[in-house]
């Protein structure tokens, strides 16, 4: 296996050992669980991103082995489906490089896998983790009704005179039965994206990292083609039951990697502007209060799918494809 050796190993083992305590520490501190959770993605990330796809494999199974001798294998099945196996993921792609000739460019040039891709494979995994997810925790309309019953009965213990029309409650569990997975599936896309960010700008101040330094607003893209795969969980959203959860999950996943190139756009188009900072810090702050912007910075990202590819000088490290 390439960059297998002693240095690799050791990496992925504590690299490993790391996220499954992170992943563990959700269980301890609730009000921060989510972030924990998403975080034991970043030594995974780090160690694919630094050493090699050999450590990243190390690590996840080290990682989902830990997680099940400390917890239980079922807890393991869940960080290894939604976080390890995507972060471990995101590391081969982003190491992926062929010669720059083969696509038209130098001969003494690498290409490396362009991100607009990668975006779009986290999305692809984030839905499939959550499908996967869904399925073993048998997620359904009915769970989701569950759920609003148990919180609506924290309402009236609260409040005794809160008694809320029966066509309300429908309703209400209607929505949070397509809102969770959306929520949860955009949520989850926006934070291993965050820890992808975050690992590559570690592992190159380590002086490990083998891919460059891309421009984000210029670089940061859906693929083409995840505009249909959004028009389709849409479309799904219409169908009712269970086609109609997948398709809010699809809407969640992909419409938030189409969010995160909306603001890259945005950054791009205000660039060298004097008014740049108050028109990002009024859009970023906006999107946290109103959903309406939200939506705006979506139809932006969906209105350019460029794709853009780094390029390095041809050298021993690279890992080509």
């Amino acid at each position: 296996m390439q960059n297998l050796n002693w240095t690799s190993i050791a990496t992925g083992l504590v690299a490993g050992i790391t996220a499954a305590l992170l992943s563990l520490s959700a269980n301890v501190q609730s009000t921060l669980a989510i972030f924990f959770f998403a975080g034991s993605a970043l030594p995974i990330l780090i160690a694919g991103l630094g050493w090699g796809n050999a450590s990243a494999l190390i690590a996840v199974i080290a990682g989902g082995a830990v997680a099940a001798a400390v917890a239980s294998s079922h807890f393991a099945l869940l960080i290894v489906i939604t976080t390890l196996i995507p972060a471990g993921w995101l590391s081969n792609l982003a190491n992926l490089a062929r010669p720059a000739s083969e696509i038209g460019g130098p001969n003494d040039a690498l290409a490396w896998y362009p991100l607009s891709n990668i975006l779009t494979h986290l999305a692809v995994m984030v839905t499939l983790g959550m499908i996967a997810v869904g399925a073993i925790i048998g997620y359904s309309g009915e769970l989701a009704g569950q759920m609003v019953d148990l919180m609506l009965m924290a309402l009236k213990q609260q409040e005794p005179l809160y008694n809320p029309d029966p066509a309300a409650i429908a309703q209400m569990k209607t929505l949070f039965g397509f809102g969770l997975p959306l929520v949860q599936g955009a949520l989850w896309v926006l934070l291993l994206f965050a820890a992808y960010y975050l690992a590559s700008a570690i592992v190159r101040l380590s002086g490990k990292g083998l891919r460059p330094r891309e421009d984000m607003p210029t670089s940061l893209r859906m693929h083409r083609n995840a505009i249909f795969v959004f028009l389709a969980g849409l479309m799904l959203c219409f169908t009712g039951g269970l086609p109609a959860i997948i398709g809010a999950l699809v809407c969640g996943t992909f419409g938030a990697g189409f969010v995160l190139s909306g603001f890259a756009i945005l950054h791009q188009k205000t660039r060298g502007k004097a008014w740049r900072l108050a028109v990002l810090w009024l859009a970023y702050a906006s999107v946290l209060l109103f959903a309406l912007p939200v939506l705006i910075i979506l139809v932006l990202g969906l209105t350019d799918t460029r794709r853009t590819i780094a390029l390095t000088p041809a050298g021993p490290k690279s890992q080509t494809k």
